[in-house]
């Protein structure tokens, strides 16, 4: 069988049958590998659809499919860059180094979910087959995807520790960074969870959870049908005012919104906080089969704590009501820290085509990992947890670090 496989570029999911990609790995609740919301056909569909990610975006689809006698079964969800926003894992200096040494870096091939800095399956497999051999197939074949586009690189970002064997295999260069995850250790609710912190750490949130709520500021939870077009509006003036402030230009359309709440609104949590009978304030969160994966804040009006609240509270109150083993709170944050969530290594994998650049690279990275691990040590050593209570990010069921 091994033989018959064919490496093909697809440019748009749309273009792929629902049920072929949801027999692949996390992209659906009945397929294998537990469920991932953001590589699920209806989230990167709806990207594509509402002009979020599309070539006039710089995110051209270049979806990297493995098929045998025309049977999908593996896929890269990726994109043509023509540049490097939105992505969360910074390769400006790179790109800055080799055209002003005479090359041409973009256009590049991007392997992530656009605009979302969660870890998750990449290299996505179809039930029944073996894994070891699809991924070391997908990885190779990338390769050669790259080398025949003649683009400078191809980045496969926030990828789960599991798929990193493949990759090295092949020779990619192997990238670190950190977030900041919520662990469930079993804890009954959120008292529970207080009660493994250093007491002046407890006391200090549950006065900052009293405070947030100080100004009649009560909070919902909306999810499945609670998610209405007026819903929508009102989040989405939230996102806009948070997105021009610290992007220049939100990278997600209205019409995103609409597309999910349609197709996915079971997997969706909007956590709203409502003042004199109006929603001043909003965080977007995704389910999935054992995680809750927060992603864009936005509010109308300032009040005192109410972004932890909204954002990390009362995702971490959700968690534990569903059972599910941690919160991916997003890109960055030390303050996320005091609040319970500990640093967590993510990881990216880098193949370079130019050999000196990819050697440029590959020094620097050696460097940065370093750098990553010291200061996840550091970090931990100041989590708020008691002595002999700090929870242990460990491993998930999946084998890889909890991203």
């Amino acid at each position: 069988m091994t033989a018959s496989l064919t490496i093909r570029i697809e440019q748009s999911i749309a273009a792929i049958a629902p049920e072929r990609w949801s027999r692949l790995t996390g992209a659906s609740k009945s397929g294998p590998g537990g469920y991932n919301p953001f590589v699920s056909h209806a989230y990167l569909s709806a990207l594509e659809e509402s002009g979020s990610a599309t070539a006039k975006t710089g995110w051209m689809g270049h979806h990297t499919l493995l098929e045998s006698d025309g049977t999908l079964l593996g896929a890269i969800p990726g994109y043509l860059k023509s540049h490097s926003q939105g992505e969360y894992v910074f390769d400006h200096g790179w790109a800055d180094a080799f055209e002003r040494a005479g090359g041409q870096y973009y256009p590049k091939i991007q392997c992530s979910v656009p605009f979302t800095p969660a870890t998750g399956p990449r290299l996505l497999v179809a039930e029944g087959q073996d894994a070891d051999l699809m991924r070391q197939t997908l990885a190779t074949g990338l390769q050669q995807v790259t080398r025949q586009l003649g683009v400078s690189s191809a980045h496969v970002t926030f990828l789960r520790e599991d798929e990193l064997p493949a990759f090295d295999e092949a020779g990619y260069l192997h990238r670190t960074d950190q977030q900041f995850h919520f662990i469930n250790d079993g804890y009954a609710n959120h008292d529970a969870f207080l009660e493994t912190l250093a007491s002046r750490k407890r006391k200090a949130l549950k006065k900052e959870r009293r405070a947030a709520l100080e100004n009649g500021i009560t909070i919902d939870w909306l999810t499945g049908s609670d998610l209405t077009e007026d819903i929508w509006d009102q989040f989405f003036a939230f996102y806009m005012d948070t997105g021009s402030r610290k992007w220049g230009r939100p990278y997600l359309t209205r019409s995103f919104y609409s597309l999910i709440g349609e197709r996915m609104p079971e997997d969706i949590l909007l956590v709203m906080a409502r003042r004199d009978g109006r929603y001043v304030a909003g965080a977007i969160n995704f389910i999935g089969s054992d995680a809750l994966y927060g992603r864009h804040w936005g509010c109308s009006e300032d009040h005192p704590f109410l972004h932890f609240e909204v954002c990390y509270h009362q995702a971490i109150d959700f968690a534990l009501s569903k059972g599910l083993k941690r919160v991916e709170a997003g890109a960055q944050g030390e303050h996320k820290l005091a609040r319970g969530y500990l640093p967590v290594t993510t990881h990216s994998a880098h193949y370079i085509a130019h050999p000196g650049l990819r050697k440029a690279v590959a020094s620097y990275l050696e460097r940065e990992r370093e750098e990553v691990e010291q200061i996840g040590d550091y970090l931990e050593a100041h989590s708020p947890f008691r002595k002999g209570e700090r929870q242990d990010p460990g491993k998930t069921d999946e084998g890889e670090e909890p991203q």
